[in-house]
């Protein structure tokens, strides 16, 4: 039997396109990891866009509980006092 004087050439092309066929394979998926990563990255900086807004909301709504805290304790302090007064005058007027 003859030996095909191509036979190497091509079992070195075959290989060759093997090796072309894995780094593209490779190449897919590392491209198809990177579009996922940087779809995770969108999502991440939507979620911490949306919870940045959310925290103002939250210390605004913080500031202004303890402002209302604030107003309501002079109120309740004003109250008390005028209730004390009252009374010091209620028992300062009975007689012993």
């Amino acid at each position: 039997m003859v030996a095909d004087p191509l036979e190497p050439s091509l079992k070195r092309l075959r290989a060759a396109i093997d090796l072309l066929e894995a780094a593209i394979e490779r190449r897919l998926r590392q491209d198809s990891a990177l579009g996922d990563t940087q779809e995770e990255l969108a999502l991440m900086q939507d979620d911490r866009a949306r919870l940045a807004v959310e925290l103002d909301g939250a210390l605004d709504r913080n500031r202004a509980l303890l402002t209302a805290n604030n107003e309501a304790a002079k109120r309740l302090g004003r109250a008390g006092a005028a209730i004390r007064t009252v009374l010091e005058r209620t028992t300062g007027d009975e007689p012993d």
